[in-house]
C-alpha cells in the first residue's frame, strides 16, 4: 500500500514536527481522501472496516484497485476500496468528467498553435479564455493525457469476455496537409463478471480488412480470451477477421440491417418491411424465428424482392443471438447498447471539426471512453452473474465448441 494511503492522522503530525514530511499538504490531502473513501464504503457495506454486524452488513470488502488523481497539490495515488457484491464503489470527491473537457481543449488548442485553426477554433479559444498558449503549454498538457490514455488502451485484460461488440466511426484528420477520412474504432464488451467494459481503441487509414485483423491480435495479446458471440454492423473485412482471429461466431446487428432494407422497397411499403423483420427479432427462439423468416420471405417475395434475396443470405448471421440465453438477446441482437456511447463521441468530434493529427483523435476519444469505463465500473451489471453463469458452466463452450447453429457459419468463414 502507497505511504500516503496507510499513514494514519499521528503519522502525518509527527512528521510534521521531526521535519521529515516534505509535502504536508500533499499528505494530508491523501489522508483526507483515504478517510473520506473509508467512511463511504462502510456506509454501502453497513459496516466499519473489521466490524462484526451481520444484522446491518450487506456485503463484505474485497481489497482495493488503484486509481491516480489529479490535484492542485499534485497527483496522488488512491486505492479504492472494492466490495464483493452490489455495484462497484466511486468515491464521491472525483470528477469523472474532467479528463475529457481536459482533452477537448487539448484537442483545440493543438489545432490552433500548430497554425490549422479555422474560425470555429479561434471563437472556442476564445471562449474557453486562455491568452499566450504555447506549443510547449499544449504539449505538456497532451503528453500528461496520453499517458493516461495509452495506459488505458494497453492495460492487460484479465478473465473472459463472452460478448464483443465491435463499432467504427469515420472522423476527419489532417493528414500530410490533405484532409482525410480515418475510422474510430472501438471494442466494448461485457467480462464473466457482467460488467461492461472498453476493451480497445485504435485509428486506421481504411476500414479494411487488414486493419480488423490487427486490431483484433492485439486484443489477443493483451488477453482478450473466450468470446463467444462478437456483433457489429455489416461490414465484410470485420466478419472475416472475426472468424480468423476469433473463431466466433458474428451476430449481425439487426437494427442496422432493419433500416438498410427498408431502403430498398418503396416509402408504402417501408413500414410493413419493417414490422414483417421484427417479427423474427422478437421470436421465443430460434425454430421460431426460423419459421417466421420463411412466413416474411413467401409475403414480402412480391412486394420487395430485394429484401428477401437479403434476407436470406443473412439469415444465419441475423440469427446467432438466439443460440445464448434468452436473457441476454435484447442486449446482443444489435449495436444499440452502444448508440449513446457513439453519440457522445459524435458530439465531441463535430466541436472539433477536423482533427490536426491521430494521436489527437486518440486522445479526445480515448480520455471520453476512460469516464464511459468507469460510469459502467461503478453502475450495476449489464448482465446478471446468474445469467452469465449459463454460458460460462455451459460444458461444450468450457471446451472451446461453438453454440449450434452458429458453429456450422464460423466454420464456412473459416473455410472461405
Amino acid at each position: 500500500m502507497a505511504d500516503g494511503q496507510s499513514m494514519t492522522v499521528a503519522d502525518v503530525v509527527a512528521q510534521v514536527r521531526d521535519g521529515r514530511l516534505e509535502d504536508f499538504v500533499r499528505e494530508a490531502v491523501a489522508l483526507v481522501a483515504r478517510e473520506l473513501m473509508e467512511a463511504e464504503v462502510s456506509a454501502e457495506i453497513g459496516a466499519e472496516l473489521g466490524e462484526v454486524a451481520p444484522e446491518r452488513r450487506l456485503t463484505h470488502r474485497n481489497g482495493y484497485r488503484p486509481r491516480g488523481w489529479e490535484t492542485r497539490v499534485g497527483e496522488i495515488d488512491l486505492l479504492i476500496p472494492k466490495k464483493r457484491q452490489g455495484p462497484a464503489y466511486f468515491p464521491s470527491f472525483l470528477e469523472p468528467r474532467r479528463r475529457s473537457e481536459q482533452a477537448i481543449v487539448a484537442v483545440v488548442l493543438e489545432a490552433y498553435v500548430n497554425g490549422v485553426s479555422t474560425r470555429k477554433v479561434d471563437r472556442l479559444v476564445e471562449q474557453l479564455g486562455i491568452d499566450g498558449m504555447t506549443k510547449d503549454r499544449v504539449s505538456a498538457l497532451c503528453r500528461a493525457l496520453d499517458e493516461q490514455v495509452e495506459a488505458f488502451r494497453q492495460r492487460p485484460l484479465e478473465g473472459a469476455y463472452p460478448y464483443l461488440w465491435l463499432d467504427a466511426k469515420q472522423v476527419k484528420v489532417r493528414d500530410h496537409g490533405r484532409v482525410v477520412s480515418k475510422a474510430v474504432v472501438v471494442a466494448y464488451a461485457v467480462h464473466e463478471s457482467g460488467v461492461r467494459e472498453v476493451i480497445g481503441l485504435d485509428v486506421g487509414e481504411v476500414e479494411s480488412g487488414a486493419f480488423w485483423v490487427e486490431f483484433l491480435r492485439g486484443l489477443k495479446r493483451r488477453g482478450l480470451s473466450g468470446v463467444r458471440l462478437a456483433v457489429s454492423d455489416q461490414h465484410e473485412g470485420l466478419k472475416a477477421a472475426i472468424a480468423r482471429v476469433l473463431a466466433c461466431p458474428w451476430q449481425r446487428c439487426t437494427v442496422h440491417f432493419t433500416r438498410d432494407m427498408v431502403m430498398h422497397c418503396r416509402r408504402d411499403q417501408r413500414g410493413l418491411v419493417a414490422a414483417a423483420l421484427r417479427e423474427i427479432f422478437n421470436a421465443d427462439g430460434y425454430e421460431q424465428a426460423k419459421e417466421r423468416v420463411g412466413s416474411v420471405l413467401e409475403r414480402l417475395e412480391r412486394v420487395a424482392p430485394k429484401v428477401c434475396e437479403l434476407l436470406e443470405d443473412a439469415e444465419e448471421d441475423l440469427l446467432a443471438f438466439y443460440s445464448f440465453p434468452p436473457e441476454h438477446w435484447t442486449k446482443l441482437r444489435s449495436t444499440n447498447p452502444l448508440e449513446r456511447v457513439n453519440k457522445e463521441i459524435g458530439r465531441r468530434s463535430d466541436v472539433v471539426g477536423i482533427f490536426p493529427n491521430d494521436a489527437s483523435v486518440i486522445r479526445l476519444v480515448g480520455a471520453l471512453l476512460i469516464e464511459q469505463n468507469d460510469e459502467w465500473l461503478v453502475s450495476r451489471r449489464y448482465l446478471s452473474a446468474e445469467s452469465m453463469a449459463l454460458i460460462l458452466q455451459d460444458a461444450d463452450l468450457e471446451r472451446g465448441g461453438l453454440p449450434e447453429p452458429a458453429a456450422e457459419e464460423v466454420g464456412s468463414l473459416a473455410a472461405g
